[in-house]
Parts: C-alpha cells; structure tokens; sequence
C-alpha cells in the first residue's frame, strides 16, 4: 500500500527468510563463516543458535546460495518427526529410493550410506541441515549423531549443521547426549542487534527495498531499540506497520510518535502510552517554542534573518524559519561573524559545477572556529537545517532541490541517478568514502542542527561546512568532537544497479564492474563478458574492498560503489581529490 509512495520497488521489512535483506553485521558474518566451515570440513556438527527472530533461518538461506556445485544439501525445516520420518525426509530430500518400513530403520541407512560413498567418490560433500533443531527429541538427536559414523577409512561422509533456539544448548548439556556435543566442531550464538547495528540495519532492508531515504528519525530508531531489544523480527513488524502510518498521514518520515503508535498497534498492551506527566512536559516545550517563535518573528529581533537562506523558492522561505548563528558563548569573533551570501550563479553546465571546479576556484574558506558557538537564538525551529543542508548537498552534484516539491529526499535523488547512503558511524568512516555528506552536529547548549560537509583539507586538519547558506571551517578534531552519528551521502548509481551484487547472482551491473576494476588495474576489459558475477571477478572485488579497508565479503554494494566511482569518475564531488581521479 505505501510502497509506491515511498518509492519502494520491494516491501523492504518482510518477514520472509529472504537472503537479499541479510544485513551481514559482524556476528552474521562469522555466524555465515561457521556454516561454510561446516560445508568444508571433515564430519563432525556445526551449531548455530539464537533467540527467536535472530536472523538464524535467514543466514541459512544466504548459505544455500552461496553452495559450491561440489555440495548437495538436505534442508530439514519441520524436525518434529520420529526416527523412521526423519530418515525418510532425509532421503527425499537427498533423492534417494527406498522401501518405506514403519518398524526396521536398516533399509534406510543402507540407503543413505550407498548414496554417500557414491557422492564421495564424485567428490561431493554432503551436508543435512536441520532448522528448529529445539524441537528434536533426544532418541532422533542420538540416532543423527550415529549418522556422522557413516565413514570412509579416512573422511566422514556427512556433515550435520543443527539450527535452534537456546534451548537446544540446554537439551545438549543433557548427560544422554554428551557424546554429541562432544562432536560439535563449531558454535556460533546469534544475539540482537545492538542500537548501532539497528540503524544499520534498517538503513540496508530501505536501501534493498528500493529507497535510500532516512525514513526513520534518530528519535524513532532509539525507541525502536527498546521497543524490540534488536530483534531484527521484531523490528520487521513494528517498520511496516509503521510506515503504513506514516504514509495514511502522508509524512515523509517515521517520526517518534507513529513509531509509538505502530508499536502499540502490534504488540497490544506491551507498549504503553506515554505517561501524563510527559505529556504535560511536552506541552510547556512546545508552548516555549511557540512564544520563541512569535518573539522572533519579523519586526523582533530576529528580523532580516530570511536573507540567510539561499536561494528558496518563495513558498518554502515563507514556510522555513530563518537561521543564523547566534553569538556564541566566549565573546564574538570578528572572523565568525556572518557574511551576506551572494546570490546563486545561473545554472551552469555539469562540468562547470562547484565540484568540478580547481580548487584554486573554490570560495576562501574562513577561520576555524568551534561548533561549540554555532547557535541560535532560543525558540528557532532547528528542523528547518535539514531541507538546507539537503539544498546545498544536491547543489553540488548540480542540482536544484525543491523541499516542497520533493519532501522525500531519496526518491528526488533517484529521479536524477543518485542513491542515498545513512552512515550511522563515525567521522573516519564518513572521510573514507570521501564524499559531501549532510551531517547532524550539537552545539555548547545543547542545540541540534544540520549542515552539509563540502570538503577536507587533510594536510590542514580542516574540514568546510555549509550551514544555512553560510560558510564554516572547523577542525577535523572539534567536528569529530561534535558530530552525531548519523551522516546521508548521495551516491552516483552506477548502469544496471538495483542492489547489492552478490558472488554468483546475474546482473546488468556486472560488465560495468568489469570495466571500472580493467581501468584501474591497467588491463583490458574481459571481452564478451557476460552479466554472472563469477569467481574471478569476486576475487577481484575481494581484493579492491582489502585494499581500501571496506568490509571485505564480494557484496558490491553503496560503499564498494561510492569507493570505485571516486576513484574512476571525474565528475563526481569529492571531498579531497583522489590520486586516480587527478589522472
């Protein structure tokens, strides 16, 4: 129902096992790396828990498209089963023919043994997988594990990979099954995501959905955590019940209170209305607010501010408050005090754009000064920052921006070839992908506002700014000092792009990927080259996202690409001028 408003091409928070939403965070990472080890090694158990909604079933899924064709998979899915049911969906699954028995299970091991040595001898690994694992009794436990005794004189035939909740650990501490456990050769426990890898997370399903936007406010992503502890289940049913919210009252983001909403509407009584004594806080905030903005309204003291704003269409400014620093703390300086800023060129060619200009061309930078001073007058409607910051970002990728004819940023981007990127991370992150950036930052008092990062001076220690049409400098240290973690980054999409390129999909992208690596390696382009992503190319990719200290896993997705294209493509804004690009 919202999809088309948000621009989704995908429901992006389905609670299907789908392999393409796995957000491989770090324990989902080692947790896939368990199983592959499992797929590889010589008999024995792999096991791999978690809490219910974890992500087990989905990292099981992104195994099984990742299976070398030396390898044969019997999927186990519903393990409530007696010894004889068991051997026979073992059998099924791995095609092999057998006379059905209800009272001797011989007939079925001879089977399964036959099938073994014969996949041995073609040399293919075998491998049951067994979901739900909780839910085998303790006689089907002991008989799987006289399944690993299927051997030749040097190799076991089969490999067990057992999947379950907590409680499985508890059933394998149990003395009966001690020879088992003594037998698993890897575990692995998934727990929840922690506030970080939520943002992440989120950030990702969007971005796989078909929208890059920050749907979600930093405030509705904090609440979010606690209302499901980061269980990515959870947070599945709460995300789309809340952007069907935001999109019945026609909001371009998921605020705190819809968030609220959505969550009471999913979980019942669990999730309680706020208290009334935050409502009663609430309402004086609000009521200081609106006294604030009354006060500084045209004819106060706030009057001519509207000439800070660069370049609004006329019934934005009328909607926007204006925005200048306020003087700072420590007595004013005479270089921190604001400039008129002069009005926009004419539009300009793409290769004549402020970001492709020499630096030599680019306006002088001011003094450094602090963050910590850069402040409002009391009252100022701070939110007003981010559609600016928005403004000036797209104005270097030469584009004009409309807030209020575009209110939801990425679906604009897309319309003109860009994807949106939200980094909750920190500012050496942020620098790595050397990109502008619209940024969140805290003054001294307390005040939040937005501003756009235009560029970095390394050798300086200096980072420049554009806050509200004004020019700002400050050092990487103070910026880092007070900077939130919470960055957007526009992106050129490259041709073919529609998500993340996984090892051994197909896809349009793949011949581009080809020619931008040729470049930069100095070789030619592999003729003919067809649109399968092979292992050739994943190693290629592996050692590009090594060299460039990205997370090294062959999925070419946003970072990849925004690392590959600032160094292959001249047209793009850069943050600092990259060696290759110079070429």
């Amino acid at each position: 129902m919202y999809s088309k408003y948000f621009g989704f091409s995908d429901l992006p928070f389905t609670i299907a096992p789908d392999p393409r939403y796995l957000y491989l965070s770090a324990q989902h990472r080692e947790a896939l790396a368990s199983l592959l080890y499992g797929i590889n090694c010589n008999g024995g158990f792999v096991l791999l828990t978690g809490d219910v909604g974890t992500g087990k079933t989905t990292v099981c899924r992104c195994l099984l498209e990742q299976l070398p064709a030396s390898a044969e998979v019997a999927f186990i899915l519903n393990p409530k089963y007696s010894i004889t049911e068991l051997l026979e969906a073992i059998c099924d699954e791995l095609k092999i023919p057998y006379q059905h028995s209800r009272s001797q299970i011989k007939g079925y091991i001879d089977a399964l043994n036959a099938h073994l040595l014969d996949a041995h001898a073609r040399g293919i690994n075998t491998v049951l997988i067994i979901d739900e694992a909780q839910n085998l009794s303790l006689d089907v436990l002991e008989q799987i594990r006289l399944l690993t005794n299927l051997e030749t004189s040097s190799q076991k035939l089969l490999q067990i990979i057992l999947i379950g909740q907590p409680e499985l650990l508890d059933k394998l501490a149990r003395p009966e099954l001690r020879q088992l456990d003594q037998r698993i050769t890897a575990r692995y426990h998934l727990n929840a995501l922690s506030r970080t890898e939520l943002a992440a997370y989120v950030s990702y399903r969007l971005a796989v959905g078909g929208s890059d936007a920050p749907l979600f406010s930093r405030a509705a992503l904090w609440r979010l955590h606690r209302l499901t502890g980061g269980v990515p289940r959870r947070v599945n049913i709460i995300c789309d019940r809340a952007l069907l919210g935001a999109f019945v009252e026609r909001r371009g983001k998921v605020g705190w209170g819809v968030l609220a909403r959505a969550a009471r509407e999913v979980r019942g009584q669990q999730a309680k209305p706020a208290p009334r004594w935050r409502l009663a806080v609430l309402s004086v905030v609000l009521l200081g607010l609106l006294l604030g903005l009354v006060f500084w309204y045209p004819g106060g003291p706030g009057a001519g501010l509207a000439e800070m704003v660069p370049a609004m269409p006329a019934e934005v400014q009328a909607s926007v408050p204006a925005l200048a620093p306020a003087a700072p703390l420590d007595p004013p300086l005479p270089q921190e005090a604001p400039e008129p800023v002069p009005e926009p060129a004419p539009q300009q060619a793409p290769e004549q754009t402020p970001a492709a200009l020499p630096e030599a061309a680019q306006p002088t930078s001011p003094p450094p000064s602090s963050p910590a001073n850069w402040q409002w007058p009391e009252g100022t409607d701070l939110a007003a920052t981010e559609p600016l910051a928005y403004q000036a970002l797209f104005r270097l990728w030469g584009i004009e921006y409309n807030p209020a004819g575009a209110p939801v940023i990425c679906q604009f981007a897309r319309l003109h070839n860009l994807g949106c990127l939200l980094q909750p991370v920190d500012l050496d992150e942020l620098l790595k992908l050397n990109q502008p950036a619209v940024i969140n930052l805290v003054n001294g008092v307390g005040q939040s506002f937005f501003a756009t990062l235009i560029g970095v001076e390394p050798q300086a220690g200096l980072a420049r700014l554009n806050i509200a049409g004004e020019l700002r400098s400050v050092e990487l240290a103070e910026l880092r000092r007070w900077l939130r973690n919470n960055q957007l980054v526009l992106w050129r999409m490259p041709p073919g792009y529609q998500m993340p390129l996984r090892p051994e999909a197909r896809s349009a992208l793949v011949p581009w990927l080809d020619a931008q690596l040729a470049w930069l390696q100095g070789r030619t382009p592999v003729a003919g080259r067809g649109e399968h992503y092979d292992q050739d190319l994943q190693l290629q990719v592996l050692a590009f996202q090594h060299h460039y200290q990205l997370v090294t896993d062959a999925v070419v997705g946003p970072q990849t690409l925004i690392q590959l294209s600032s160094l292959t493509d001249a047209d793009i804004p850069l943050l600092t001028a990259t060696e290759a690009a110079e070429e």
